[in-house]
């Protein structure tokens, strides 16, 4: 059985019907926004923001969920793929997951008007149903995405990204939406404000090692539906890049930067500043970190009683650091 069909199987109910739920919580008046919300539909990923969202609050309520919980995974899906279509409106992107992606078979006018459907559809599920706690959890994660994406852009201008900056970009950008998708699942079934806060804790250090994870697949030789090398092209510093500007000398350190700044199209000088910043220990320093914030989200999940679920999030966590997509 694969690591994501075990993480699954005590939750595979509550998939199922939230599958259901999902996708009529999409639907519209406008055919063309149904075809768009359909195609989104079709080429979903491995859906882990919901299977957070259930594992949590199975774990916390003797394996039981309710409606408020179908109600927080849909919210944040809604949420989750809005900021997913805007992303790629803003990268520039054709493609997701393997696909199209909206924009590239749509245009971007319509990518942006699908983005503002999706996040008014998620915001109006919580207010519809008086659902304001979960509607604050999920608001607070918008709000530090956007904050962590400007402040990756102001920082990547000059490439003087300090290490502490850094981990604050990837906790706004990505940890945050974790957070609060295992928040979600403890408010949802009434779980007290030690456990929510716990909860989020843990899914913000399992976020935090997610994205490390994401950033050393740029120096992976493997096919993993991004590019190697693409982070230096789009001057995104990465954990490996800052660490190695660290500790090089200062011509070392001068070449890496004017690579990076401008000559981040050229393959062989992308290449060889690859191989630089892993001659300096760059993956080994990074991996570290990764493995620290996988041990501190382990500690955690051991706070809580054991039960299949909780086995379960120690799987995703483990997934997580393992996976090689």
């Amino acid at each position: 059985m694969k690591v994501v069909e075990r993480i699954k199987e005590p939750i595979y109910e509550e998939m199922e019907l939230f599958e259901k739920k999902f996708t009529s919580s999409m639907s519209s008046k406008v055919a063309l926004l149904n075809r768009i919300t359909h195609f989104i539909v079709n080429r979903k990923g491995k859906q882990m923001r919901p299977m957070f969202v259930f594992l949590v609050a199975k774990m916390l309520a003797n394996g039981k969920v309710n409606e408020r919980s179908y109600r927080g995974a849909a919210v944040i899906e809604l949420i989750h793929t809005a900021t997913l279509v805007h992303d790629d409106v803003v990268d520039d992107s054709n493609q997701r997951r393997g696909f199209f992606s909206i924009n590239a078979l749509w245009k971007n006018k319509i990518a942006v008007l699908v983005g503002d459907f999706l996040l008014s559809k998620g915001l109006l599920l919580s207010i519809e149903n008086e659902d304001f706690d979960l509607l604050k959890i999920i608001s607070v994660a918008v709000k530090e995405m956007s904050q962590g994406e400007l402040l990756q852009i102001e920082k990547a201008r000059n490439l003087d990204l300090t290490e502490e900056v850094y981990y604050e970009i990837i906790r706004q950008k990505t940890a945050t939406l974790l957070a609060a998708c295992c928040a979600m699942g403890a408010q949802s079934v009434g779980a007290n404000e030690d456990q929510v806060s716990k909860m989020h804790g843990f899914g913000e250090l399992l976020g935090m090692a997610f994205q490390i994870k994401d950033d050393l697949f740029d120096y992976s030789e493997q096919k993993i539906g991004k590019p190697t090398g693409i982070d230096i092209k789009e001057q995104k510093m990465t954990l490996p890049m800052i660490h190695a500007l660290n500790v090089m000398d200062e011509s070392e350190k001068k070449w890496l930067i004017n690579t990076v700044k401008n000559h981040n199209k050229n393959k062989k000088r992308v290449r060889e500043a690859i191989g630089k910043i892993k001659a300096v220990g760059g993956l080994e320093f990074a991996e570290k970190k990764m493995e620290s914030y996988r041990s501190k989200a382990i500690k955690v999940l051991k706070t809580f009683p054991q039960n299949e679920y909780r086995d379960a999030l120690e799987l995703m966590v483990n997934f997580v650091i393992e996976r090689s997509i």
